[in-house]
Order: C-alpha cells, then sequence, then structure tokens
C-alpha cells in the first residue's frame, strides 16, 4: 500500500455541491479526482498549463 499524505484544502461550497451531485452515481470521490489530478500536473505539460490559465473562480480560505 502507498504512503498518504493527509492535507486540509478549502473548496468553492457550489463547485463541490456540484462535483458530488456529479459523482455519486459512478462512486468517484474527491481523493481519486485530487490523485489523479496531481498525477497529471506532474506529468502531463499541457494538463499543467491548462490549470495555470485564469479562471472566473473566486477563492476561498487561504489565497497565493
Amino acid at each position: 500500500m502507498k504512503e498518504t499524505k493527509l492535507t486540509s484544502v478549502k473548496i468553492i461550497d457550489d463547485l463541490y455541491k456540484n462535483f458530488k451531485s456529479k459523482v455519486v452515481q459512478n462512486g468517484f470521490n474527491l481523493q481519486k479526482l485530487v490523485n489523479r489530478s496531481i498525477y497529471l500536473y506532474n506529468q502531463d505539460e499541457k494538463f499543467e498549463e491548462k490549470i495555470h490559465e485564469e479562471q472566473a473562480l473566486t477563492t476561498s480560505g487561504s489565497c497565493f
């Protein structure tokens, strides 16, 4: 079994509610999304660039 790191993040409430309603039927979850997203971010330059594109989202919690 791979080691895991327990983290805490703040997520925009409306985005999370929409995510939960979409994934409840297929067994997908936030942990799977985060792990796959981090993997793609580390391995795929196009994915990394896409993530860094300007988005019209407001952030909650800590901002950089």
